[in-house]
């Protein structure tokens, strides 16, 4: 799935000419820190004008935060800032800030853990963002096995030190229809949209799924053996009994 992502610094978007350009989901910018006035100006109106074009969106939070405690409250700001909406690609915290670099390991990945427990407590399909080398320095492994990863890497070669990637960011410099100037790149190869819907998250309602009991009888054998295997194809328990 070709992906873009976009913030209030990309400007007016015309999303009819976004997705006749072939682009299929959006991940877009909520806000970021931990107030409710750092809501991003066109997150509104981006969500609007993607849902009416018919892309999959997703969107993300920049974070600020230096202790799990400073992450929970971003995580409820943004919470706050997607309400009512639905999203069929994750909700991801952002986390790459100049200020986390220096924290290390476990103050990254006890921050990530923090923010991701809001997310997922309120029903949302939550993941992450950074750039691929801070997965290796800065988050443990268990970040990367545990949520969903989109990562950073504009070397034209894939994540090395995340590559669970469901969505990589490949580019800096793309070029849109719709879209004046540069625009951030991005490859989806998981379904999301399915993943999500399937399991009711993300302001979706669970689909309702129901049991098949089916019987024949008066068959000849060949015919039954027919049926039985029609139905086997089909993921069906079948129990065979001579009449």
């Amino acid at each position: 799935m070709k992906v873009i992502d976009v913030s209030k610094h990309n400007g007016t978007i015309d999303w009819t000419k976004v997705k006749k350009d072939g682009i299929e989901g959006v991940i877009i910018r909520a806000g970021h820190g931990k107030l409710v006035s750092q809501k991003d100006p066109m997150f509104e109106t981006n969500y609007k004008g993607a849902s009416a074009a018919g892309l999959h969106v997703g969107a993300y939070w920049y974070s600020y935060a230096v202790t799990a405690a400073e992450a929970k409250i971003e995580a409820a700001v943004f919470l706050e800032a997607i309400k009512g909406k639905t999203f069929d690609l994750p909700v991801y915290l952002d986390i790459e800030d100049k200020t986390q670099v220096p924290l290390g390991k476990k103050v990254c990945t006890d921050i990530t853990n923090a923010f991701m427990g809001v997310l997922e407590a309120a029903g949302y399909f939550a993941g992450v963002y950074s750039f691929d080398s801070f997965f290796g320095s800065n988050l443990d492994g268990s970040v990367r096995k545990r949520y969903a990863l989109w990562v950073a890497r504009v070397e034209n070669v894939a994540p090395v030190c995340a590559p669970e990637w469901g969505i990589h960011q490949y580019s800096w410099k793309g070029r849109v229809s719709g879209i004046s100037g540069d625009v951030d790149m991005d490859i989806c190869i998981k379904d999301y949209p399915a993943i999500i819907k399937g399991a009711g998250l993300n302001g979706y309602s669970k689909a309702d799924t129901y049991k098949v009991v089916a019987e024949i009888s008066g068959v000849s054998a060949d015919k039954a053996g027919y049926i039985s295997t029609s139905c086997k194809n089909l993921g069906m328990t079948v129990t065979k009994e001579k009449e």
